[in-house]
Order: C-alpha cells, then sequence, then structure tokens
C-alpha cells in the first residue's frame, strides 16, 4: 500500500476526496483496485483508459453484474466503458455503502433507462428484465420467465409505479418506488 500512495499528491488525494464519498485510504485502495485490472498499462501511465474488455474480464463485480457492461459505459468518459481511473473512482464511489440514496437513485435511473430517453418504459424494463430472468440473462433456458410472464411483470411495474398514468415510469416516479424498497440500496453496492 505505500507504493501506492506515493503515486498520488496530498493535493490530489485531498480532491479525489472531496469528489466521492471516499477516504484518502479508500482512494488509494481503489487505485489499487484498478491498477490490478491491467497492472502493466497502468504502472507505465496512471492516466490511461482501461479497454472495456479488460474490466469485464478482471472485475469480478462487474462481470456478474448483468448491467456491468451498461454501467461501464456510463460511467466512462468516452461512453464507450473504457475507464480511467477518475470514472472507475466515481463507479466505485456510487456504489460504496457511503453514497447517498439520491445519488444511488439517479444512477440506477440511468442504468435503467436503456434507451436513453429520460423515463424508464415498456422497452426499458423488457431490457432490464431480459437481462435479469429472461433471454438474456446467464440463467439456463427451463429457468428464464417466458415473454407472457415478462409482460405480466412489465404490467405489474407500470401499474403500481406510474402515478400519472402515462404507461412508463419518470424519474420521479421511479425515485417514489426505490424509496419504497429499502432493501435495493443494500444490493446497489460494490464492496471495496
Amino acid at each position: 500500500m505505500g507504493q501506492s500512495k506515493s503515486v498520488f499528491s496530498q493535493e490530489e488525494l485531498e480532491e479525489y476526496q472531496d469528489l466521492t464519498y471516499f477516504s484518502k485510504a479508500e482512494i488509494v485502495h481503489a487505485f489499487e483496485r484498478f491498477q490490478a485490472l491491467d497492472p502493466e498499462h497502468v504502472r507505465q501511465d496512471r492516466h490511461v483508459s482501461i479497454r472495456l474488455a479488460t474490466v469485464l474480464a478482471h472485475f469480478p463485480e462487474i462481470r456478474v453484474n448483468p448491467f456491468g457492461e451498461r454501467i461501464c459505459k456510463l460511467f466512462s468518459s468516452d461512453g464507450e466503458g473504457n475507464l480511467t481511473f477518475e470514472d472507475f473512482l466515481d463507479m466505485m464511489s456510487v456504489f460504496s455503502e457511503n453514497a447517498d440514496k439520491d445519488v444511488k437513485t439517479e444512477w440506477a435511473f440511468m442504468i435503467y433507462d436503456f434507451n436513453n430517453d429520460n423515463v424508464i418504459d415498456r422497452s426499458d424494463l423488457t431490457t432490464l428484465l431480459s437481462k435479469l430472468c429472461g433471454a438474456e440473462s446467464r440463467a439456463p433456458p427451463e429457468e428464464q420467465i417466458s415473454e407472457e410472464t415478462m409482460k405480466e411483470v412489465i404490467d405489474k411495474i407500470i401499474s403500481e409505479g406510474d402515478l400519472d398514468d402515462d404507461g412508463m415510469l419518470s424519474y420521479p416516479e421511479f425515485e417514489h418506488a426505490i424509496l419504497k424498497s429499502p432493501d435495493f440500496f443494500g444490493t446497489f453496492r460494490i464492496r471495496m
């Protein structure tokens, strides 16, 4: 750990600390995790952008997450999922236990808004369920939900969460639903 501490000046650590939910020690630990993804390239240039494929291959918490690629793309400066240390630190900060519930809710909304239209509609919910327990999931075919069941689940989500009856969830409606699910915040995290 001592070797990694010298990578950052005190000013840099303080700036990162101001911009995240991490202590200086946690920032150093985050850098060590980042460096472990691609040690050779990070040793050569700590400002390197690590390719999405490398992140997915070497970061177990993201690799097993059905939304891992989407998460990387949202946090990456280039929008392609390639992560700089600052991108990685932002991502880890949002998924930390100390991150504010409002921040987690905002990022969850962006992650689930697959078509980027600022609402969660049937298309987004279809993609979400398909990744969790449908054709795009890692579940064996016999454990995947049918299209009929998926439609029923989507109808139920819309009927319970759509407060203005427009057939989709706006951010305030999504936030209202998430706040009624306290266990969500316990699962929306990556441990350092």
